[in-house]
């Protein structure tokens, strides 16, 4: 599927619906998963699975599915110990993006190859430097690219300097770029580094988009402001729902069902908020949610 038709898709009005959570939607369907390797797993143990995630956002009304690829990188595999190889992994999970879209699509449907932290999302200390940052990524993007995605979501940034590694990384690969941050309850990013700062540092590489994610549904509203105000591009968001947990990944709660979590993305898009979908917790039912409130 041809960049162009996203990018065109990006400068209408209507709102564009991202998929919800892989790895804890893939927790929540009985496949075992831990930290580090978190969601990778399912890429060797549960692939069939991983496809009907895919399969099930696409048919709540999912117009980007996003690849499970949050940690298939070298990194992550050198952590879990795994002789799994991260290429081979790599290509994997956007094939199985690619043969849901294949089985499932009857309208356009674009393939989001994610792009993590290198270390943990919610430890911003641990990022590592510059150098090391632009290199690892470049690795990675560079397979995503290869494997035929149709965008570079880099997602769940907790600093500006990984989140300018990673953006400058993916210009290379000449795909659209989302850059997507997660923050405190002020608008902020986690490392306490001001979003619109962060803005500026990215836009030299021409991201896209700019988004917030795998923040709860309550501090969105004020990170949509501030890239409101300091974005020249589309602007989106997804939460989470629950919180993170240090064995598994993820404590889910429910503190927000279906409905309800479209009533807040309906906060956000009055807000600015274009592009809209759900993080950590969220299921297809909330990802149906949101469709049955923008056919309204």
């Amino acid at each position: 599927m041809e960049s162009k038709s996203l990018l065109d898709r990006l400068s209408e009005k209507p709102i564009l619906l991202m998929d919800g959570a892989m790895g804890t939607e893939l927790f929540r369907r009985g496949v075992k998963i831990r930290l580090p390797f978190w969601s990778a797993h399912a890429l060797i143990q549960n692939p069939t699975i991983v496809c009907e995630v895919h399969e099930d956002y696409i048919r709540a009304g999912s117009k980007i599915i996003t690849t499970n690829t949050f940690r298939s990188t070298s990194r992550a595999i050198a952590k879990e110990d795994s002789k799994q190889n991260a290429k081979e992994l790599t290509y994997l999970a956007v094939n199985l993006a690619k043969q849901a879209r294949d089985k499932c699509a009857d309208k356009p449907v674009w393939i989001a190859g994610s792009v993590a932290p290198l270390e943990d999302c919610y430890e911003p200390s641990l990022t590592p430097d510059s150098e090391t940052a632009f290199r690892e990524h470049s690795e990675f993007i560079s397979w995503l690219a290869e494997a035929g995605v149709d965008l570079i979501l880099i997602e769940t940034m907790n600093t500006i300097q990984e989140a300018v590694a990673a953006a400058h990384a993916a210009e290379a690969c000449g795909l659209p770029i989302f850059v997507s941050w997660t923050c405190s309850t002020d608008g902020s990013i986690l490392n306490g580094e001001r979003l619109n700062d962060a803005i500026l540092s990215v836009e030299p590489y021409k991201p896209a988009a700019f988004l917030v994610n795998c923040t709860p549904s309550k501090s969105i509203i004020p990170a949509v402001r501030k890239m409101r105000d300091a974005a020249k591009v589309p602007i989106g968001a997804y939460a989470n729902i629950g919180k993170p947990e240090p064995v598994y990944g993820w404590e889910f709660t429910d503190e927000l069902d279906p409905p309800a979590y479209a009533r807040e993305a309906k906060d956000w898009i009055r807000e600015g908020a274009k592009i809209v979908g759900g993080c950590c917790g969220t299921n297809p039912e909330h990802i149906a949610a949101l469709k049955k409130l923008f056919e309204q």
